[in-house]
């Protein structure tokens, strides 16, 4: 079964969750950040959207759109909760997420509620990012838990008014999988099995991405 694109009607869509990420590649860790925010908030789906060019990381090589996009597909076959987004991909310049965000309120209308889905070390850095109060506007934060992380939620008030008021957080086991360690380990010839579902792990092979 092929994963459902964006705004295929399975049922009325009340509570969207949005996952970004550049996905290079998508892992069990983006896949269980998901499921839990999609049980815990009572989501009616979960969007994973692909960066096109993430602004966050000019310096590194990124595999082909094309490729992470099948990754994705892939990974969330036969989860009928679960869709992608090509909305980022599609579409030239930096994939900001504040421009993410308006593109897909255009495209659903004004009636789900989003759920912006990040690590909690994604939500120290937010005052950061392009627009961050104009973010808060567009989005509830669903905010999962990260080994490590430390936030100083008085400090980030400050920075963006009313951003605490917009956090939901969501409760996972701590797994420490990163994209960039699954790159260093296929580069290294070392198996990423049980970190990936089977069926990514068969495209990276197939396709020889990540190695030197």
């Amino acid at each position: 079964m092929v994963a459902p694109v964006e705004t295929v009607a399975i049922a009325p869509v009340r509570r969207l969750g949005i996952l970004g990420g550049t996905f290079d590649p998508i892992h069990h860790g983006h896949l269980l950040a998901a499921e839990e925010a999609h049980h815990q908030l009572a989501l009616d789906r979960v969007l994973f959207v692909p960066a096109g060019v993430p602004p966050h990381k000019p310096a590194r090589p990124i595999s082909p759109a094309d490729h992470r996009v099948r990754m994705v597909e892939l990974a969330i076959a036969n989860k009928p909760h679960f869709a992608l987004s090509r909305v980022d991909v599609d579409r030239p310049g930096p994939s900001y997420t504040v421009h993410t965000l308006e593109l897909l309120r255009a495209r659903w209308g004004p009636g789900p509620q989003f759920f912006f889905i990040e690590g909690n070390d994604s939500l120290s850095d937010i005052a950061c990012w392009y627009q961050p109060q104009r973010l808060i506007e567009l989005c509830e934060l669903a905010v999962v838990a990260r080994p490590g992380a430390q936030i100083d939620l008085a400090g980030l008030e400050r920075q963006v008014p009313g951003i605490t008021g917009r956090i939901h957080w969501v409760q996972i086991p701590l797994l420490q999988i990163s994209s960039s360690d699954l790159r260093a380990r296929v580069r290294a010839g070392r198996s990423i099995s049980y970190l990936v579902p089977r069926e990514v792990e068969d495209y990276i092979r197939r396709h020889g991405l990540y190695r030197e």
